[in-house]
């Protein structure tokens, strides 16, 4: 048992489950948070049974922003050792949806983004204060580039990786590491039934990927590696052709 706790931030969702599980295997605590407290507490019992040093759960919205500092305080009571993060969620409707209805476009900035930023600001002083610990959030390769097909998705999450950067820096003299995990597409909920999706990713995968990442103090990957590659030719497509094609 290493004595870290991770507070999983969006637990319900297909990576943070997978993630959730590694940690526990080796017995570290779990702290699991998020909306669904019936789906948390089944999760919690069967990290238990997995080897977790301790599995607690906590009610959490990326909305309630106000709410945010009181909850980083409740992960710090809650983590008798070292205190890491992982960050989870987020919300990706259709662009289709949201050209149609612009307060989606609000919403999915405010819970991807604003969110984020926000629970992790609050987040970060205690790990100044114990000298370490890991943060690993999950960005995307759409923040890479903007496309036709999600650019209010691909906006939130350029804006969490950007944010991730400065984080890293700031958190850098105190030994703390932030990592970004930029996942392609992966066979969870959210892409469930999406058209055009290829090369899917099993959520296990982009999990050992993102730990294993965190463990050597990584500062971003792609899971599956290969997608480094994809989005380094998407990115070098120039704008006047990159608004022409519909991806």
């Amino acid at each position: 048992m290493s004595g870290d706790t991770w507070i999983v931030l969006g637990a319900s969702s297909g990576i943070a489950r997978a993630f959730a599980r590694l940690v526990a295997a080796r017995g570290d605590g779990v702290v699991l948070t998020g909306r669904d407290r019936d789906d948390l507490e089944a999760m919690a019992r069967d990290l238990r049974v997995r080897g977790a040093m301790q599995a607690d759960v906590l009610q959490f919205d990326a909305l309630d922003t106000a709410g945010h500092p009181g909850f980083a305080r409740e992960c710090r009571r809650l983590a008798p050792g070292k205190l890491n993060v992982f960050l989870a969620f987020a919300t990706m409707p259709e662009q289709e949806a949201i050209d149609r209805d612009p307060s989606l476009a609000v919403h999915t900035i405010a819970a991807g983004f604003t969110g984020a930023v926000s629970v992790l600001h609050c987040l970060a002083p205690h790990l100044e204060d114990q000298q370490g610990g890991r943060i690993v959030a999950l960005g995307s390769v759409a923040g890479d580039r903007g496309r036709r097909k999600n650019y209010v998705y691909g906006a939130a999450k350029a804006g969490l990786h950007t944010y991730l950067q400065g984080l890293r820096s700031h958190l850098f003299a105190s030994g703390a590491t932030v990592t970004t995990v930029k996942p392609g597409f992966v066979d969870t909920a959210m892409t469930f039934g999406r058209p055009g999706l290829f090369l899917v990713a099993a959520p296990e995968a982009v999990a050992r990927a993102a730990l294993a990442a965190a463990e050597k103090g990584r500062e971003e990957i792609y899971a599956p590696f290969f997608w480094r590659f994809i989005m380094l030719i998407i990115k070098s497509i120039p704008e006047r052709v990159m608004k022409k094609l519909n991806i």
